[in-house]
């Protein structure tokens, strides 16, 4: 609405952390996730450099071809910087400047930023890059990357005040809007491009590039990215060229329903929130509002997580919410906490931030293990403990060929406290929990304020209060989360069983006071004084919740939960009964403790009366129980969320029962006489790719030879996924130089259609894994595989997945 007043967000550094949840996590962010993270991008450093030599007219090596590895560097930089404003760090603040120096000789003079393109090595990926820059805006990632871009140096300027990346952000803007909407002989024949980017990015830092530098051409730019969308291009196709894969079926106006591809869903929304506060627009709001209700009310994870649908990594059919094959990816958790969080100081409603909660503290924490070097790119509801989910990997992977999750991981977290508080005047809302110390600047004066509390495991959260001066009349707002009332997060989707809010209570200096509640927070208005204490209590006993029964994956199944976080049940604790486990009787008492070794100590335990369902019948067991994020650091094993009410609801799985020939046939161009074709059909999966006393099929004999193996199954089949895990014995079988896929299409060959950001990579120890751009349906399989010289190539196992 014109005229509100705008929610002034307290930006992370003006936030002090001082509590047992997140302060260890920014520790190891800083000591354990940024160093190995930087260390993982160094090829993208590389490229940058050999651009610059490029540039320069040095010899040197060019650039490897690569449409967005620069943006994973950029993302870590960007949480590199956020830890440098937190606390100096001399060493990381030189790397910092090496690498800035690196990124401004990659630079072309006229601004444009594109280490392929630059380099004429965009040839060798011209269906994903274009011939020329910006031909190919759709998949190029080109502004995307430079999005990223801008984010990582404006952190970089706010924390140490060194402005020389900002400066080459600002001259690739400039630039762009050159290029895209006044024209620009150097590009495109000179007309102006006028087409929004494929990948959704720049539109939000484009917002915050007008926050940090006051210059209104970026807001503006900003702006336009967003109006021309689904105006001025429209792409025909299908998978990722389908018109609502990056959300360009529609001007944005008129959209009412998330769709396509997740992540860039969210950052679209995040950069639509943006410009309507800023721009004082609200003809964005109605779409903005249409399309969080159909995420909430049909199209989320009860863990926040969003993207149901593997083929296109986003939102399927609504209510199509799957447990075991749900994708749910990192990244797009993180976009989730970035559009409610400005969907929050947009509306100024709590149950925005009641959303991102949820997402941060289930889905997004979930991404990154308790050492913070191990990591998931998909967050399913449901493992076996067998099948490779994790882009080839059975648990978490210490890095991906698509390094976006862990590079977000690295600049969200050190975001959290920015969070916690929003101002306006006269009021100060309390929006994010945790244990902390600041000091707002109100109208009428300042206000330290002091948080403890254990939460997210503790029910009290308590402020001291010292306002500059005595009597200074304020309101403190407190965030009343949606969970204590009669669903665990806002929207339609869940509800708890038994419908009882656990209530809440706020007491000041110790007397309850009553505080009325609007739009998810309670007011206490008053006038302070020094050493004024708020107390807020939020109950968390154990919930049960239900799905609504159009989620078919959740039909005769519940889900616990306890304050904000959703509780999950391990193999490894419950010694790997899973998934044959059945709850009937939810009144019964549950025992609460911590788990005390490793790195799991302090962490929630819950057990509850439950049921084995077994081939001798059920029998009676204690369930134990733990936070969803923690799951997946004691090894590779099974795991659970939604849980069947009865013994009916599903029928009994034998965990041990070993599949032999799970295809219908197999054939090889040649098998050594000495292994077993049967072998990559078999479920077993070795230790190691170099593994000599795996089950394997190799072509010794053949060395240095092409070899294919083909795969026939069971009937005509929509294809999720193909992965392969290979056998290299570090001697005569060895990984393939390259390797690639075909699949059958009425007796002809085809090839397969990889997914935009797959490759056909060659990682040992674990499953490489590729998805169809496109949908397909077949019978047959085709592996090509080219050896190195004078070597035999090896397979351990071959997995298929459907979305049948």
């Amino acid at each position: 609405m014109l005229g509100q007043e705008i929610l002034n967000p307290i930006p992370f550094n003006e936030v002090t952390l001082e509590d047992h949840f997140w302060l260890p996590r920014l520790v190891r962010q800083k000591e354990v996730l940024v160093p190995f993270a930087l260390e993982k991008t160094e090829p993208a450093v590389e490229n940058l450099r050999r651009t610059g030599s490029y540039l320069k007219g040095i010899p040197d090596e060019l650039p490897f071809t690569h449409r967005f590895v620069s943006s994973d560097l950029y993302k870590v930089m960007e949480g590199a910087a956020y830890l440098l404003k937190l606390e100096k760090d001399p060493e990381l603040e030189k790397k910092m400047d090496h690498i800035i120096d690196i990124i401004a000789e990659a630079q072309q003079p006229d601004g444009y930023n594109y280490e392929s393109h630059i380099t004429k090595v965009a040839k060798h990926d011209m269906n994903g890059m274009g011939e020329t820059p910006y031909s190919y805006v759709v998949h190029s990632h080109e502004l995307y990357n430079m999005g990223h871009m801008y984010e990582g140096a404006i952190a970089y300027y706010q924390a140490t005040g060194k402005d020389k990346w900002l400066r080459v952000a600002e001259a690739n803007a400039r630039h762009i809007n050159k290029v895209f909407f006044e024209g620009d002989p150097n590009y495109n024949s000179g007309k102006p491009v006028n087409q929004a980017p494929g990948h959704q990015e720049i539109e939000l830092a484009l917002v915050k590039l007008f926050r940090v530098t006051g210059d209104s051409l970026y807001l503006q730019m900003a702006k336009k990215f967003i109006d021309i969308r689904g105006v001025t291009y429209r792409p025909e196709g299908r998978g990722t060229m389908a018109p609502e894969y990056a959300q360009q079926h529609l001007p944005v106006r008129e959209q009412s329903q998330a769709v396509g591809h997740a992540v860039r869903a969210t950052y679209l929304y995040s950069g639509m929130a943006d410009v309507s506060v800023y721009t004082h627009d609200p003809s964005l709001r109605p779409a903005l509002d249409r399309i969080w209700h159909n995420i909430v009310d049909t199209r989320m994870h009860i863990t926040g997580g969003l993207g149901a649908v593997h083929g296109i990594e986003g939102f399927g059919p609504e209510y199509e919410l799957p447990n075991q094959e749900a994708f749910c990816e990192t990244c797009a958790a993180v976009g989730n906490v970035f559009f409610n969080h400005r969907m929050f100081l947009m509306e100024k409603d709590g149950k925005y931030m009641d959303v991102a909660e949820v997402a941060l503290l289930n889905n997004v924490l979930a991404g990154v293990n308790l050492e913070g070097n191990r990591f998931f790119y998909l967050n399913p509801l449901e493992a076996d403990g067998i099948k490779p989910f994790n882009h080839g990997m059975r648990g978490r992977s210490p890095w991906f060929g698509t390094a976006c999750c862990p590079s977000n991981l690295a600049r969200l977290i050190p975001q959290v406290p920015g969070l916690m508080y929003a101002t306006t005047g006269d009021e100060i809302y309390c929006s994010f929990y945790a244990g902390s110390h600041t000091t707002l600047a109100l109208e009428k004066g300042n206000v330290q304020l002091k948080q403890t509390t254990a939460y997210p495991f503790g029910e009290t959260i308590r402020w001291e209060v010292t306002p500059e001066k005595n009597g200074h009349r304020f309101a403190m707002k407190l965030r009343i989360p949606t969970w204590t009332g009669n669903q665990f997060v806002p929207g339609e989707l869940y509800h708890y069983l038994h419908a009882q809010p656990s209530g809440w209570s706020i007491k000041v200096n110790g007397k309850e006071v009553k505080a009325d509640l609007d739009k998810g927070f309670a007011t206490v208005n008053r006038s302070w004084k020094k050493g004024d204490v708020v107390e807020l209590t939020l109950p968390m006993p154990l919930r049960y919740s239900k799905a609504i029964e159009k989620v078919e994956a959740d039909r005769g199944r519940l889900c616990l939960t306890r304050g904000p976080l959703v509780y999950c049940a391990e193999g490894i604790d419950n010694e790997d009964r899973l998934p044959n486990v059945f709850i009937t009787n939810t009144s019964r008492s549950a025992d609460y403790s911590t788990y005390t070794d490793g790195l799991m100590q302090g962490i929630p335990q819950v057990k509850i009366p439950a049921y084995e369902k077994t081939t001798a019948g059920n029998k009676e067991i204690r369930l134990t129980l733990l936070p969803y994020y923690a799951w997946d650091n004691r090894g590779d094993g099974s795991m659970m969320v939604w849980f069947p009410e009865s013994d009916q609801t599903q029928a009994y799985v034998d965990r041990h029962l070993q599949l032999h020939g799970k295809y219908k046939a197999l054939e090889a161009s040649h098998t050594y006489s000495g292994d077993n074709l049967v072998a990559v059909a078999d479920n077993k999966v070795p230790a190691s790719s170099s593994d000599r006393s795996a089950y394997r099929w190799t072509s010794w004999g053949e060395q240095g030879k092409e070899q294919w193996i083909t795969v026939t199954l069971d009937k005509p089949t929509d294809i999720q996924s193909v992965s392969v895990y290979w056998y290299d014995d570090n001697g005569g079988t060895q990984v393939p130089r390259e390797w690639s896929l075909e699949y059958d299409a009425d007796g002809q060959w085809e090839t397969f259609p990889l997914y935009l950001t797959d490759a056909y990579n060659l990682f040992k120890d674990q499953f490489n894994m590729v998805h169809p751009g496109r949908q397909v349906v077949t019978d047959k399989i085709k592996i090509r595989m080219k050896p190195q010289p004078e070597k035999a190539v090896g397979v351990c196992e071959i997995n298929i997945e459907n979305n049948d």
